[in-house]
């Protein structure tokens, strides 16, 4: 019997998690917002929920406090069919809170509370090694490679998931406030170039056998201001498949040698949407792309 046919889950993500406020007032400044709804996000939990909703089996593996939002959380996740065995409930540290709004079609100022929030306290101890096995796939995040005890626990998963024959996703997730590149009020900035960064997502790279980025989160993974540069880079350092989202123009996947021209790969295309919110939308894409990836 296979890995894949062994296993119990199709994927478990790995990373942040948290209640997102968004205001209700559409077209209005983060600054005149007056009242808010709340979900959950944040980028694997997201994909977790996305996958269950497309008929995949999914956990998450993050923090949440022991309060009332982080309730919330765990509540919400088995609402949607999401496992919480790996959600560690976390007694001294509060759940990650994000602030956003719709200002216009171009504009979704949002605003990170996670000032040693409970996401983050993630360490090695905290990844069991059955929940690892118990899937086909690991999907491991950006954010969580930026600090010392968070990238020992997405490099466990990882270790455990490989040994095993088990696949291993990552998705970059760049924000680089969330690196401590930009200040508190530019959560909305998608890049910022960084050699610290590049130099710590590229000894990840090798490791992954799915890689999945915006033109920005391919360009600081690969360390190089062209985004074809950065993904010649990335294919030295890894023979995974790589995807390139590159919004309503689809994306481009390469399968080994990468081409003369970002188009010469394989296109999957864009159809044209009304533009409500972007927030999210890469979440969704992933949970889509994993669905072929694990079913093909």
């Amino acid at each position: 019997m296979s890995a894949a046919q062994s296993a119990i889950l199709d994927v478990v993500t790995i990373g942040r998690s948290s209640v997102d406020l968004y205001g209700k007032q559409i077209g209005t400044r983060l600054e005149d917002l007056a009242s808010f709804t709340k979900a959950v996000g944040g980028c694997p939990t997201n994909i977790a929920i996305g996958s269950a909703r497309l008929g995949l089996k999914a956990a998450v593996i993050t923090g949440v406090g022991d309060e009332q939002m982080g309730r919330f959380i765990r509540e919400q996740l088995a609402r949607e069919g999401v496992s919480t065995a790996g959600v560690k409930v976390d007694p001294k540290r509060l759940t990650a809170l994000v602030l956003l709004s719709v200002e216009n079609d171009t504009s979704f100022p949002l605003i990170f509370y996670r000032e040693n929030c409970a996401d983050m306290a993630l360490e090695e101890g905290d990844i069991s090694e059955a929940l690892i096995l118990s899937a086909k796939a690991v999907l491991v995040t950006g954010t969580h490679f930026s600090k010392p005890n968070t990238e020992a626990a997405q490099r466990k998963a990882m270790r455990i998931a490989r040994a095993a024959g088990r696949r291993v996703a990552f998705d970059i997730d760049y924000r680089p406030n969330l690196w401590g590149l930009a200040g508190h009020a530019a959560g909305e900035e998608r890049y910022i170039a960084s050699d610290t960064v590049s130099a710590r997502l590229q000894t990840v790279l090798p490791e992954c056998d799915l890689i999945i980025g915006t033109e920005e989160e391919i360009r600081i993974a690969g360390g190089k201001e062209d985004t074809l540069e950065a993904l010649r880079r990335v294919r030295e350092l890894s023979a995974a498949t790589i995807v390139l989202k590159r919004g309503p123009m689809g994306c481009v996947v390469y399968e080994g040698a990468m081409p003369a021209r970002i188009e010469d790969g394989i296109i999957g295309k864009g159809f044209p949407v009304e533009v409500y919110n972007v927030l999210g939308a890469g979440d969704a894409f992933m949970s889509g792309f994993l669905r072929g990836w694990l079913g093909g």
